[in-house]
């Protein structure tokens, strides 16, 4: 089992053995799960908070098991309690959504005891994969999520109201292609009626969404992941073109496909094409190529990775002087 499993996936399993193995004991249960039994000690208790009453005994008869005569009463989640449950296993195991692996049949049986209105966005979330979330990771509200997700699967049109930072917020109506993780933001690819263009949304800045009676189609060639990683990195204002000594199937393994499309010019050295709203911080992104490099366009860019190259060169120098004057 993996060890960067959430609390949450790890205390569901733990419930799902127990229940499945009687009398199990804590060492059974720390194998099972991978962890120590300090650890499954500190699920338990959780499980208690929760109201679970898990009884243990001492001794060669002894272990876990839910407490005699209890029965589980009826779920009684809120639909915002079932979707953030949803999206937090989500985020520590994405076999969530299987139902053969053990994280993803606790997690089915529980949606499967759930009154259908507060069931049926929880499972369409459940078929997002949201796993590995980066450092740059943002939950969007599980509601607003939901509503999107379900909205693509009935290919229904929706109005929403887009956070656009300091620029305030505006309402427009898209019909949404689709729902795409990466690297722990939440994308909704979709049609913008106000531009008649591909628009690609974060999620985590809609702060309302409401569905419309009006239907749509998607492109019948649409590939989501592949849309999206390419959305993320063509259509911002400034250019990029960066050519790196390097043979291009070295350097897809450092920079990732929503960050630029790489071609080979030459059997050692690849082009980058992209385009960016923030060369600050395309320039940081570019200190993880292991090879000379050059910027080609734009002036904005070039700018931002010279700044980029005499912070890290003062940081240097300050590790100099500090060591001058012990």
């Amino acid at each position: 089992m993996s060890h960067d499993e959430s609390p949450a996936a790890r205390a569901l399993l733990l419930l799902e053995a127990v229940q499945a193995s009687p009398g199990i004991t804590g060492q059974r249960l720390a194998a099972r799960l991978g962890v120590t039994e300090r650890a499954v000690r500190r699920y338990v208790g959780t499980l208690r908070d929760a109201g679970v009453p898990i009884a243990s005994a001492r001794g060669p008869y002894g272990g876990y098991r839910i407490g005699r005569g209890y029965r589980v009463p009826p779920l009684m989640f809120t639909t915002a309690e079932a979707l953030g449950l949803v999206m937090a296993v989500m985020e520590g195991r994405q076999e969530a959504a299987d139902p053969a692996d053990p994280v993803g049949s606790a997690l089915g049986k529980i949606l499967r005891v759930l009154p259908e209105p507060v069931a049926a966005p929880a499972e369409a979330l459940r078929g997002i994969s949201a796993a590995d979330p980066g450092p740059a990771a943002a939950r969007p509200d599980a509601g607003t999520a939901a509503v999107l997700v379900q909205a693509a699967a009935l290919r229904r049109r929706v109005r929403v109201t887009y956070r656009r930072g300091p620029d305030g917020a505006r309402d427009m109506d898209v019909d949404p292609w689709a729902v795409v993780v990466r690297e722990g933001r939440w994308y909704l690819l979709c049609w913008s009626h106000a531009r008649d263009a591909r628009r690609l949304l974060r999620i985590d800045r809609v702060t309302r969404a409401c569905v419309l009676a009006d239907a749509f189609s998607p492109p019948d060639d649409l590939d989501p992941p592949a849309a999206v990683d390419e959305q993320l990195a063509h259509g911002w204002r400034h250019r990029v073109e960066v050519v790196v000594d390097a043979p291009v199937d070295e350097v897809v393994r450092w920079i990732p496909r929503s960050l630029a499309r790489c071609e080979a010019i030459a059997p050692d050295r690849t082009r980058l094409l992209a385009s960016t709203d923030t060369p600050g911080w395309y320039a940081h992104q570019l200190t993880a190529l292991r090879a000379p490099f050059h910027v080609i366009a734009s002036e904005e860019l070039r700018t931002a990775v010279a700044e980029t190259g005499r912070r890290l060169l003062a940081s240097l120098g300050d590790v100099r002087d500090a060591r001058a004057r012990r």
